[in-house]
This record gives C-alpha cells, sequence and structure tokens, in this order.
C-alpha cells in the first residue's frame, strides 16, 4: 500500500461526457483484481453533459467501506475540470488532501449565454493550492488535442494520478487495463496517452 490511510478515500470530479466515471470503473477492476476492498460511489443526476458529476472510491486492505466518503475526508482528488475541483475541496478537503486537476474549463452554458461568470484562473489555481498539501496541474485537453482525440483527455489524468503515488497502481497494471477495456485499434492512442500524463509531457 502507498498510505498508511485505511481506506484511502479517491475522488475523481468533473463534468458529465469528461469520463471520469469509466476512469473509476478501470481503477476499480485493477485495484479488485489485486484482491483490494473497493466500494465506489457515483452521483449520476447532474451527469448529463455540462453538469457537475463525480465518483468516490474508498480503497482498503482489510474490509469494505461505505460508498460516501465522510466530509473532510478526501485523501486524494482527480478534477478533469478546476471548478469542479475546488467544489470537492470545499465538501472533502483537509489539510493533507492531495490534488490532481486538467486546468482546462469547461463553460457551463449559463457562462457561455453570459449570465454568469466563470471565476479567474490565476484565482482558481490558487485557490486549489491553498487548499491542498500539494497539487498537480495539467492541460490535459491541449494535451488531448496533440494527439488529435480529444476524448483521452481522462486518460491523460488517469497518468497523472498515477504520478502521485497515493494510489496502489502502478503503471504495468494501469496498461493491462487499457488493453483489456478498448478496442484493439484505440490500445496505443491510450497507451501513449497514459504515459503522457504519467511523465507530464
Amino acid at each position: 500500500m502507498t498510505s498508511q490511510r485505511d481506506p484511502i478515500n479517491l475522488i475523481i470530479s468533473g463534468v458529465g461526457g469528461q469520463g471520469n466515471i469509466l476512469i473509476s470503473r478501470m481503477i476499480g477492476r485493477i485495484l479488485s483484481n489485486k484482491g483490494f476492498f473497493l466500494t465506489i460511489g457515483e452521483t449520476f443526476g447532474a451527469a448529463q453533459r455540462g453538469g457537475g458529476v463525480f465518483s468516490s472510491l474508498r480503497i482498503s486492505e482489510v474490509k469494505y467501506h461505505g460508498p460516501l466518503v465522510p466530509d473532510g475526508q478526501g485523501h486524494v482528488i482527480l478534477g478533469l475540470e478546476p471548478l469542479e475541483t475546488l467544489r470537492i475541496l470545499q465538501s472533502y478537503g483537509n489539510p493533507d488532501v492531495v490534488t490532481v486537476t486538467n486546468f482546462q474549463p469547461v463553460y457551463p452554458v449559463g457562462v457561455l449565454a453570459k449570465r454568469l461568470t466563470y471565476p479567474d484562473l490565476e484565482e482558481l489555481k490558487g485557490a486549489i493550492e491553498r487548499l491542498s498539501r500539494s497539487s498537480r496541474f495539467l492541460k490535459a485537453t491541449d494535451m488531448a488535442m496533440d494527439l488529435g482525440a480529444p476524448i483521452v483527455a481522462n486518460i491523460i489524468m488517469l497518468g497523472a494520478l498515477l504520478g502521485t503515488n497515493k494510489i496502489p497502481i502502478n503503471i504495468d497494471e494501469a496498461e493491462k487495463e487499457i488493453k483489456d477495456s478498448f478496442p484493439a485499434s484505440k490500445v496505443e492512442l491510450n497507451l501513449t496517452a497514459l504515459k503522457m500524463g504519467l511523465n507530464g509531457i
């Protein structure tokens, strides 16, 4: 185990359509196959494109825990959208939490229609940094665009999560899961995305 905590409380947040449910299920399969006790809670109520959605994973070596992370007890937050990272931090953050954020916003309809305003990005980054023991920011959407496949931004973020060494999954296990989960024609693309996130390039 990479942490003295048991369970490890991992929260994956984003907006509908970003693929956070796919990531949580991939992580779940890897850990279950390794013999960990794992419970996953997912919010689907606002999961339409543009609505906030998150998954909570409670990872234990000894027993199953309830799927809901108690307030203030998140250990690792993987944010696929920066404002969603901050929202999760406000509910589940604590002085020891580690955050990894795709630092490219997905603007809600109200912002696009100029009815609402989105926070200043530098202020948003500063708030996330202040509320985290350590924080990492990637422009995963741009990185995915460089691969010609914006859909793989979530896999880039999975690689970045592995780079924290805060969950008990290594690169070989993640690569095997990709090979098992994706059609053969998509495997190399997703393996490349995973490594880009891991290396932060």
